[in-house]
Order: structure tokens, then C-alpha cells, then sequence
């Protein structure tokens, strides 16, 4: 009797010892998939980031466009694939479109959403107060809140120095400037270029009109006949899609007639391809801001977790952010590249104040 209680107590240690064994182990590895999940949040493996376009659209061959590789780059950095769980945009075919386009990315989960473009602004700053959670970015404007990144570029510095090369290069003496909407941030592409432009030559027609928005490639088209009609012979365009209208009525004048010597200075990314028919090019240069590495440089800064929210971002000829394109070689000389370049050094040093304001470029001209 008294082994058979021994045999019974030995089974009934040793089933307990089991049990506390299991339980053991099932905590360990409760903490191990609890410091595994820590480690997957903290590397950021999981972050997305999208775009939402303006009306100009992510193939306007300008400004979204830039972004949107931007965007791309950042995706191939790390793997990501487009979509929902990696990178993607969002376009906006009016601006009736902003605020719907952002709810959208947001309830997709995207870590970092950017406003592409001034237009966003106010949508930007409605939907970041009420997804604090949220990351987010605005290009060429300025919103405050803790979660919203403002990036911002010295347009009138590069503008500048495509006013140098047009004034160099006109046989007219007449350039014209087109640009899209009458706004503080295009005053800065008109006052930088004109400013360029009188530089070289104080006495210059700068002829300046505008198109009344970024989508607008028929009234760009017509506003550039008009000018080329009245002998402008450079056109600087700050119009997104609106541009595409300059190029298009170029081009149809070097098709009509090869010996016209007619220019389209680009914006925002080198648009030389922009300009191409047969074996001709009608792009002189373009004013290049490098929309693409703010985008891709915030978006990396958001995934390491170190994104500048509250903060306002700005690159300019110092930072190599804003340059002029050199890829028409035949057209954009060797002597107004060293042209060129000498002013560039006079604003890097300091030496010029590129005014951003037509006010500021009253006081300019007036001081030549």
C-alpha cells in the first residue's frame, strides 16, 4: 500500500515538473517574438510613402514627374515594390481631388505622404491635424505642424541663370516667360530669370504672360505662338504641363521651317527629350531642380526615423539641388556655359543677390 502511494506521489511530481517545464518555455518564446516584432518596427521594415499629384499629373514631364521618380528611387533603395505596402501616388485630376486623394493614402496606411506642389497646402494642413499619426510633406510651400515637413527650393537662382544663357544666346534681344498660375512661388522663377536676362543685356525685352495653371498645354501653346509671332526667340517656362504647349508650337515652327532659330529653356528636370524633332532640338537648356533627391532624401529620413517634422527644408545652387542643363551641346555653347558658370559663382559667394519679388527686381534692375 505504501509503494503504491509513493509510485502515485512520484507521478504526480513529476507530471507538475512537466507542466512548469512547458509553461517556461512558452514564455520564452512569448518574449522572443515579442523582442523580434520590436525589432522588426524599429528597422522600419514595414514603412510606406506615397505621393498625391496636382492637376499637372506624375507624366506632366516636369515637376510630379520628378517627384515621382523620386519616389521610385527611394521604392528600388529599399525593395519596395508599388503599391499599398510599398510606394505609390495618388493623382489628382482637379483640385477638388486633394482632400479625397489624402484621406485615401492615409487609410492605406502609408507612413509619409507628400503634397506635390503650393496647391496642396491647405489640404496638407486639414488632413495632418486630424492624422497626427501620420507623416507628412509639402513641395514648394510652407505648412506649419509637428507632423509636416516643408520643402522649399531657390527657383530664382537657377531661373537666374537661364536668363543669362537666354539673354546670351537671343538674336532679337526679345525672351519671353511663361508661366502657370500668378502666385508668390512662380514671382520667383519670373523675377530670377528676368533679372539674369537684364544682367547681361539692362536693355532686354522680357515679355511675360500667364496661363492661369499647370494643365493648361493648349493656352501654353497659344501664349508661345503669340510671343514667337512678336520675334521672342527664348521661352522660359514655370507651367508643369502647360509647358508642353511651349515645346509643341517650337517644334511645329523648326518643322515648318528648319532655319528658324527658336528656344525653349525647360524647368525642373532637364527636358532636352522634350524638345527633340528629327535631328534637331529646340530645348536650349533647362532649369533643373532636383525635386527627385528632396523627395527620396525625406523619405529616407522618415524610414531611419529621423523625420524633420516641423521643420522646413530648402536647397539651392550651394546644395547642387538647383542647376542648369548642359545636354544640348550645340545650342548651349561652351561660351555661355562659362558665362554661366562665372555668374553661378557670383551668387554662391554672395556676390548677387537674386531678387524673388518683382519689387526686389525693380530695386535690381535699377541698380545695374
Amino acid at each position: 500500500m505504501k509503494q503504491r502511494k509513493f509510485m502515485l506521489l512520484f507521478v504526480l511530481l513529476l507530471s507538475v515538473g512537466m507542466v512548469l517545464a512547458a509553461c517556461g518555455g512558452s514564455t520564452n518564446e512569448e518574449e522572443n517574438a515579442g523582442n523580434d516584432a520590436e525589432g522588426e518596427e524599429k528597422s522600419g521594415d514595414d514603412f510606406s510613402a506615397a505621393m498625391v499629384t496636382d492637376v499637372g499629373g506624375v507624366d506632366d514631364k516636369s515637376f510630379n514627374q520628378s517627384s515621382w521618380e523620386g519616389l521610385k528611387a527611394f521604392g528600388e533603395e529599399h525593395g519596395l515594390e508599388k503599391g499599398k505596402a510599398g510606394f505609390d501616388y495618388a493623382q489628382s485630376e482637379s483640385e477638388a481631388d486633394y482632400l479625397s486623394n489624402l484621406n485615401r493614402l492615409v487609410k492605406d496606411d502609408f507612413n509619409l505622404i507628400f503634397g506635390i506642389g503650393y496647391k496642396l497646402s491647405d489640404a496638407i494642413k486639414e488632413v495632418a491635424s486630424r492624422y497626427e499619426d501620420t507623416n507628412f510633406a509639402i513641395v514648394d510651400s510652407v505648412v506649419e505642424g509637428d507632423n509636416i515637413a516643408s520643402i522649399t527650393f531657390k527657383e530664382h537662382q537657377g531661373s537666374f541663370l537661364v536668363g543669362v544663357a537666354a539673354a546670351l544666346k537671343t538674336e532679337t534681344d526679345k525672351v519671353g516667360f511663361v508661366g502657370a498660375t500668378e502666385s508668390e512661388l512662380i514671382e520667383k522663377f519670373e523675377a530670377g530669370f528676368t533679372a539674369g536676362a537684364k544682367s547681361v543685356n539692362k536693355d532686354i525685352d522680357v515679355q511675360v504672360q500667364y496661363a492661369g495653371g499647370f494643365d493648361k498645354a493648349d493656352k501654353g501653346k497659344l501664349i508661345a505662338s503669340n510671343m514667337y509671332e512678336q520675334g521672342v526667340d527664348v521661352i522660359y517656362h514655370a507651367a508643369g504641363a502647360t509647358g508642353n504647349g511651349v515645346f509643341a508650337q517650337a517644334k511645329d515652327i523648326k518643322k515648318n521651317n528648319p532655319e528658324d532659330n527658336v528656344w525653349v529653356i525647360g524647368v525642373d528636370r532637364d527636358q532636352y527629350e522634350e524638345g527633340q524633332i528629327g535631328e534637331d532640338n529646340v530645348t536650349l537648356t533647362s532649369m533643373v531642380k532636383r525635386v527627385d533627391v528632396a523627395v527620396q532624401d525625406l523619405s529616407n529620413k522618415a524610414k531611419e526615423g529621423n523625420f524633420p517634422g516641423g521643420e522646413l527644408l530648402e536647397y539651392g545652387l550651394q546644395d547642387e539641388a538647383i542647376s542648369v542643363a548642359d545636354t544640348n551641346e550645340e545650342a548651349y555653347t561652351e561660351d555661355i556655359a562659362k558665362e554661366v558658370e562665372a555668374w553661378k559663382e557670383k551668387i554662391v559667394n554672395g556676390d548677387v543677390e537674386v531678387p524673388k519679388t518683382r519689387d526686389e527686381l525693380k530695386k535690381f534692375v535699377e541698380s545695374l
